[in-house]
């Protein structure tokens, strides 16, 4: 005769139940995410990694950014804590020039984001734009009294202006419609009115006003804009220049941009010795094209920074260089790829889901974290580029910027109108003996 099958304990029973009656959605959610581990796994690292885009270019929101000693605007990015909560010393404010009528949206969501950033960052802001424009906009957007109160708080001063530069006008124009508000916010910073000016309008245009009204630095031939790229170290920037100014350049403007590069690094970014590289198609001195070849001696050569020989395309985000310089085609193709990296993982992630309910279920735990990768990675959404080689502190935009591009780029135009980087800029032209000395 078989014995009797034991009877269970009630802890076993209890667990048994439990299991029973646990809901049969909750039971299909556990297995799905066991089943798909490793694409939660590849979410959590990415998003692990992608924490040094949000300082990108931007990257405006990383603390080595001085002199805040508080970073309100990471906070902001985060979603944790109010702006209200900042306190700023009216003595540390400086005057930044914005061209309200620079962007595909302004003035209106550049006005937002100028009201935000005098919450938030030590900065007043002399707004210049076309009144008639500004009111309707203003109008539409209901800023009417958080704008007057920021006005009667002495925080933003409204500069009207004439006829603005469209986008996709020649940039010669600025000769031309010399009361438009580009011309008049680079005059502010000439005339001392203004410590940085800070524009999301026509590139093009912005490079020619900042040429004409504030002038070249000494011993520079071309000015080159210098954008900031994440690298895998959450702390660490590295500069690219130039992104988009000079389609073809000669060996001697990227060895005037190492230049530029390596004091806006070691001033502003705080890097004690800046690693400056050649963005090439191999690390060898023999490689690359003409222009290469003949950049490479003259950095290689060069006492006034460390040259850390070239730098390949994989190399650009490795942590390993502080300054890349290449010419403008190049470094344009270079950060517009960067630009499309956060829409192109999230669509891939997107796509790896399962689909029906079980997708749905997963989309839900992961799509908030998917989009702020996408937002991490995507250089538009963290300010703009620093304008290197001419006479001023110049940070140009996004054309598309809104309200947190524009308190980003505002940010940036602070760090490097509060460190006295122009006084070391303006000893490029001494020789290389004087400029270490004075460095």
């Amino acid at each position: 005769m078989n014995p009797l099958p034991p009877k269970p304990t009630d802890a076993s029973a209890a667990g048994s139940n439990a299991r029973r009656s646990r809901p049969r959605a909750i039971r299909r959610l556990v297995i799905w995410y066991r089943r798909n581990a490793a694409v939660t796994s590849l979410v959590g690292t990415a998003v692990g990694t992608a924490g040094a885009a949000g300082s990108a270019a931007g990257a405006a929101a990383n603390t080595v950014l001085q002199p805040l000693v508080l970073d309100p605007l990471r906070r902001l990015q985060q979603g944790s804590g109010s702006a209200d909560e900042v306190t700023i010393n009216a003595a540390d404010r400086l005057w930044v020039a914005v061209d309200g009528m620079g962007g595909d949206h302004a003035p209106g969501p550049i006005l937002e984001g100028c009201l935000r950033a005098v919450r938030l960052l030590p900065l007043r802001i002399r707004f210049v734009a076309e009144t008639a424009v500004l009111d309707a906009a203003v109008a539409d957007l209901e800023l009417g009294e958080e704008l007057k109160a920021a006005q009667e708080a002495g925080l933003i001063q409204l500069v009207p202006s004439g006829p603005s530069v469209g986008m996709d006008e020649e940039a010669t124009v600025v000769r031309k419609k010399r009361d438009a508000s580009i011309n008049l916010a680079m005059d502010l910073v000439k005339r001392g009115e203004a410590t940085a000016v800070y524009s999301a309008g026509n590139s093009g245009a912005v490079m020619a006003s900042a040429i004409f009204r504030l002038g070249r630095l000494p011993g520079i031939d071309r000015p080159a804009i210098g954008a900031l790229f994440p690298t895998k170290d959450p702390e660490q920037q590295v500069l690219v220049l130039d992104v988009g100014a000079n389609m073809d350049a000669k060996a001697t403007y990227l060895h005037q941009w190492a230049l530029l590069g390596n004091i806006y690094s070691r001033d502003v970014l705080q890097v004690p010795r800046p690693r400056i590289g050649l963005l090439n198609i191999g690390e060898e001195e023999c490689k690359g094209n003409e222009q290469a070849l003949k950049t490479y001696p003259l950095l290689a050569e060069e006492r006034r920074f460390h040259f850390a020989g070239n730098c390949e395309g994989r190399d650009v985000l490795s942590g390993d260089f502080d300054v890349v310089v290449c010419d403008g085609f190049t470094g344009n193709v270079l950060l517009k790829f960067l630009e499309s990296v956060g829409s192109v993982l999230l669509d891939v992630l997107k796509a790896e889901l399962p689909r029906g309910r079980r997708g749905k279920v997963g989309s839900a735990f992961l799509m908030s974290n998917l989009r702020r990768i996408k937002k991490r990675l995507d250089h538009a959404e963290h300010g703009g580029a620093l304008l290197l080689g001419v006479d001023g502190v110049c940070v140009i935009g996004h054309g598309s910027s809104k309200s947190l591009s524009v308190v980003s780029a505002l940010r940036l135009a602070h760090s490097a109108a509060s460190h006295g980087v122009m006084d070391d800029l303006h000893n490029l032209s001494a020789s290389p003996e004087q400029a270490a000395t004075c460095g």
